[in-house]
């Protein structure tokens, strides 16, 4: 039978037992047809069927029979498989039968993180054979759909379909993930599962569990998250308290002195259009990203003002944060979405109402987007007025740091998205995750902390705790740097590689060379890819050298030079364009105290000549697009560090 029958025999067969998902035993997870399950490793299932009932569950010739609970629940555990197949699992009942065909055993990975992570296949560079394979028939492709949850979800609305490999499936699949995957099927004849689930933009803290996000010192967000699961009233009051909070420290605005309150003198202009406000043909707008501040003027009636009311401002580029009569009322921060927000009685009064917006906008275009027929403020019994006339703006102070987010958003929160798109694919087995994520936590420190404790509860929840854990280190992207100065791009890759150093199982895949300074999603993905699944073998076999890469050891002083050590270097080190090793930079102890200087290689090692100046530390590549010129013979980069020097 070919494939494309196959599936859809498989198709067929899954209309017909959906038709009796009442009554029949059903699994949880992703366990469907076309599946791939993580071979010489117990295999958990978990399900649901009628209370009380046995459940026969048969796969591979093993077989075992477990009780559903009161309330329907049930677990099981097989033997581990060597790989194999393909095979067909049937659950058995007295209220019915569930047979799942074309299963393989085999390995299975968990590729998850932003934007570059989800850019899918044929919208990346699509010139390379891989691009265009044929049906690989033991290569297994699964996309998470995108959705949030205040709660942890026990399992899916409805099992996610697995696709079989091919011209016809994988354009659709994210690119860096499905690179990965081919070269890794290439390692021998066992099966690969690759399952894909990212959201761009979405911050590390989005995909944390409860309990990661208290361990990495998130705990005020997981009971913020936690409050607005039971009172999402009282955790929006509470959330304007944080931001305004946040904002009288950063600004210096003494409190009842801020912008939002409905007198603030600011240099208030009329809003000509609701568009991207890079298009008003407003100079200092032209290419700006930072805060403005929206806000009108309704006047309302007794009547109109009594009880409660709704207000909807169309969508804000990125995040707003909106107040009326100078009370919080809500925000959030995904670009495409409707705000819409209930103003409880009280908030509205006879006469003068003012609302008040910031929109901050952190990347790209941005501001106030309407549609203007949706800006309304809806009261009590049903009547409204329009709001899309009318605003005016003010371009906002500058504030160090970045706004507090609310954790209920759906890329920006905290947990909401481990929540719907990680927890329900328990219970399953991994080889290994491909993490590719950082760049919405460039900016935001102890991105090492949260990395950490993401990966260990992973690790715990897919229950494997050797598995293998890769991450692809932020690529270059912004001005390049004229002088050394402080990188919030290089924090965040020297965070990945810390964190991949010190994990036994851990792994990196440097993209410094493959990245591009005026686009935040380059096209080069299938480089990409395939430097994760070098990564993945090295992690996988506990391996700290060989085939990921070359990566900084250590740096000593030798006279008055330091000498870098790197470990993993295939052939030697050397440099291109140049006979010196260029974005290195000697520091002091002290902000301020870096100076570019240049570096010779030889075999594992560069030379850097001391300057005469105090150096207590060495930065490599330490800016948002940095220059640089180091590989080794196997045209692997040397990525960001900082390290001391001893």
């Amino acid at each position: 039978m070919s494939w494309r029958s196959l599936a859809l025999a498989a198709a067929l067969a899954g209309t017909a037992l959906a038709s009796a998902a009442h009554a029949q035993p059903q699994l949880d997870g992703v366990i469907g047809a076309h599946a791939v399950l993580q071979r010489d490793q117990p295999i958990p299932l978990a399900g649901a069927a009628r209370p009380g009932e046995t459940v026969m569950i048969s796969l591979a010739g093993h077989s075992i029979s477990v009780t559903a609970g009161r309330d329907g629940r049930f677990s099981a555990t097989l033997p581990a498989l060597p790989a194999g197949g393909p095979f067909t699992l049937t659950l058995a009942a007295p209220s019915g039968a569930t047979v799942i065909n074309d299963l393989l055993i085999g390995d299975v990975f968990l590729c998850s993180g932003q934007s570059n992570m989800e850019m899918k296949v044929r919208d990346a560079q699509s010139l390379f054979p891989e691009a265009h394979a044929p049906v690989d028939p033991r290569l297994r492709l699964l996309t998470i759909g995108k959705k949030m949850a205040v709660r942890p979800l026990d399992r899916f609305d409805a099992t996610p379909a697995w696709e079989i490999s091919g011209p016809e499936t994988s354009p659709a699949f994210s690119a860096a993930c499905l690179y990965m995957a081919q070269s890794l099927r290439h390692d021998g004849d066992v099966p690969v599962g690759a399952i894909h689930s990212s959201w761009g933009g979405s911050r590390i803290s989005a995909w944390m569990s409860d309990t990661a996000l208290r361990q990495a010192g998130l705990a005020d967000d997981a009971e913020l998250l936690a409050l607005y699961a039971r009172d999402p009233a009282a955790a929006t009051r509470r959330a304007s308290t944080i931001w305004e909070a946040w904002w009288r420290a950063a600004s210096g605005d003494a409190a009842g002195a801020e912008p939002w309150q409905p007198d603030a003198a600011l240099a208030w202009r009329a809003v000509p259009s609701f568009t991207n406000f890079e298009s008003w043909g407003v100079p200092e707008l032209a290419d700006y990203n930072g805060m403005l501040w929206y806000q009108r003027t309704v006047e309302l009636t007794p009547e109109q003002a009594r009880g409660a009311a709704t207000l909807s401002l169309g969508m804000v580029d990125d995040a707003d944060r909106t107040w009326v009569n100078g009370a919080g009322v809500g925000g959030m921060s995904l670009a495409g979405a409707q705000r819409l927000y209930v103003l409880p009685a009280g908030t509205l009064k006879a006469g003068r109402n003012v609302i008040t917006v910031n929109d901050d906008d952190v990347y790209a275009l941005g501001g106030m987007l309407g549609p203007v027929d949706a800006m309304r403020l809806t009261f009590a019994d049903g009547t409204g007025i329009p709001l899309g006339t009318g605003w005016r703006y003010a371009i906002a102070k500058r504030v160090p740091g970045a706004a507090p987010r609310v954790p209920w958003d759906d890329i920006n929160g905290a947990g909401t998205l481990f929540n719907a798109m990680i927890a329900p694919l328990a219970p399953i087995r991994l080889a290994g995750i491909a993490w590719y994520q950082g760049e919405s936590d460039t900016g935001i420190p102890g991105y090492d902390r949260r990395l950490r404790a993401m990966i260990a509860d992973w690790r715990q929840r897919f229950g494997s705790p050797a598995a293998a854990f890769v991450i692809a280190q932020l690529a270059n992207y912004g001005a390049p740097a004229l002088a050394p100065s402080e990188s919030g791009w290089a924090d965040v890759r020297d965070a990945q590689r810390r964190v991949a150093a010190e994990d036994p199982h851990g792994g990196l895949a440097v993209t410094l060379d493959i990245g591009d300074a005026s686009d935040i999603h380059p096209g080069e993905k299938r480089l990409v890819g395939q430097r994760l699944a070098q990564a993945m073998r090295a992690a996988r076999a506990g391996a700290r050298d060989g085939r990921a890469g070359p990566a900084i050891g250590s740096a000593e002083r030798q006279d008055s030079a330091v000498v870098l050590h790197f470990t993993g270097v295939q052939g030697g080190l050397h440099t291109s364009g140049s006979d010196q090793a260029i974005g290195f930079e000697l520091c002091g102890a002290g902000a301020g105290s870096c100076r570019f200087v240049a570096g010779r290689a030889a075999g594992s090692t560069v030379t850097i000549a001391g300057d005469g100046k105090p150096v207590t530390r060495v930065r490599y590549a330490w800016a948002d697009a940095p220059a640089t010129n180091l590989a080794d013979e196997a045209r692997l980069p040397v990525g960001t560090f900082e390290v001391p020097v001893h």
